[in-house]
Order: structure tokens, then C-alpha cells, then sequence
């Protein structure tokens, strides 16, 4: 399932903590990533969730140096991986290594990947703030990701930030954080988060003007008719 692009715009301009309140309404209570939060200010991402899993690392099975481009699922999800795609790491919420790093990051960016999420640490951090690519993670590690991590299959279910993420799941990031919008409500939400958002900033202009918030956080029915009426003069 794609969405239509008008609906891809107005998630891009929606907040995370706008999305959270639209899926609580329809039931969805765990959809914020915990911990995750951007590499770098002013981060923005909306995309199809394309998933890769991490289980324990082993000595027998792990502890490379380099890897088979062929055959480790890691480098095969990164070859895999398509435009608009956001690549989301089951990490464990394990941070003593890392999980990804600035050259596969860039290979993502090559390949018009959206974005990068995971639940767990990065390595070449610096190189990667300068990236330009919408990265998402707990925390920094210079240690590579094979001491921790073993890449075991790609585009299954996982957890991420102990939320559930479906392969196709829509991933929308923003300053705050990382919010999972399963794609069946995905149009829903954002025309609901679209109007919820011009509201909520109509009003936070009423009261740094002065305004109580009485009557109008949440809006009485004379304040909604105010705003209507604001609301006709933009369309």
C-alpha cells in the first residue's frame, strides 16, 4: 500500500506529539519511540518502514572486522532498501556498540532512503551530523555493531523503542522523536493531524496575545467559530 502524495506532505508538516494524540483516539497507546531522538536539530522524516533485526551476537557467528556484502543481512537490507524507504534497526535498546555507521548511512542517502532509526547506537556520529540524512538513535558507541550485534533477517516484524513496526508501517520523525503509524490509518491521522495542528497553533497565538485559556484551550463553540472563520479566509 502507498499513500498519495498529499497525504505524505501533510505528514511532513504534522507534529509527533499531534500524531500520538490522533492514534490514542483510534485506540493506539504504544506508537512513540522511547529514547530515540535525532542525530542532528531540526530532523524530519516521513517514509515506509523497511526493517532489519538484531539478536545477540555470538563468538562463533560474529566478531568480524569485514563483512560479506553477499551475504550478511545487514549489507543485503542496505542494498535492498528503496526510495522512501526508512530503514529501522531492532536493537535491543543495547547501546555498548554500535548499530550503524556513517559510510552504510551514506549509501542510504545515495539510494534516496528517507531515513535511518534505531534503537540502538551509532558510531561515526560526527561524520554522520554532517551527513544530511534524517538519523534517528539512543546514543553514540565507536565499537562496530558485531561484538553486540548479530543481523539475523530483514522486512519482518520487530520492536524499535519498544514500539511494534511492521514492514510498510508509515515512520514520521520530527525534534521530538520517532512516532509508527500503521499504514491502514495513516490518511486518517495526518488529515486529522493537519487541521489539529493549524487549530493548535491558531490558538497559541491567542494566548501569547494574552487569552485565557479558558474557552479556548480546549476551544468552546464561540472560539471554534472564530477559528472557522479564520479557518475559510485561508482556503
Amino acid at each position: 500500500m502507498r499513500l498519495k502524495e498529499g497525504i505524505f506532505k501533510k505528514l511532513q508538516m504534522v507534529s509527533t506529539a499531534s500524531l500520538t494524540s490522533e492514534l490514542l483516539k483510534l485506540g493506539f497507546k504504544n506508537t512513540f519511540m522511547e529514547g530515540v531522538v535525532p542525530v542532528t536539530t531540526d530532523s524530519h522524516l516521513v517514509g515506509y518502514a523497511f526493517t532489519l533485526r538484531y539478536i545477540p551476537a555470538r563468538e562463533d557467528l560474529d566478531f568480524e572486522v569485514e563483512y560479506d556484502n553477499w551475504k550478511n543481512p545487514q549489507r543485503v537490507a542496505v542494498e535492498t532498501i528503496e526510495k522512501s524507504n526508512v530503514l529501522v534497526i531492532d536493537s535491543r535498546s543495547e547501546t555498548s556498540a554500535a548499530s550503524f555507521g556513517q559510510i552504510l548511512c551514506t549509501r542510504l542517502k545515495y539510494k534516496e532512503a528517507a531515513g535511518l532509526v534505531t534503537d540502538g547506537a551509532l558510531r561515526d556520529t560526527p561524520a554522520i551530523k554532517e551527513l544530511d540524512f534524517p538519523t534517528y538513535a539512543r546514543s553514540a558507541h565507536g565499537t562496530t555493531s558485531s561484538v553486540l550485534h548479530h543481523p539475523v533477517d530483514f522486512q519482518v516484524p520487530i520492536a524499535c523503542g519498544k514500539v511494534m513496526v511492521q514492514p510498510g508501517d508509515i515512520i514520521v520523525g520530527d525534534n521530538e522523536g520517532i512516532v509508527v503509524i500503521p499504514i491502514h490509518v495513516a490518511e486518517e491521522v495526518a488529515d486529522k493531524c493537519y487541521e489539529r495542528d493549524l487549530l493548535e497553533g491558531w490558538i497559541q497565538k491567542k494566548v501569547e496575545a494574552g487569552a485565557s485559556i479558558r474557552g479556548v484551550y480546549p476551544p468552546d463553540e464561540s472560539t471554534l467559530a472564530e477559528y472557522k472563520a479564520w479557518r475559510n479566509k485561508m482556503d
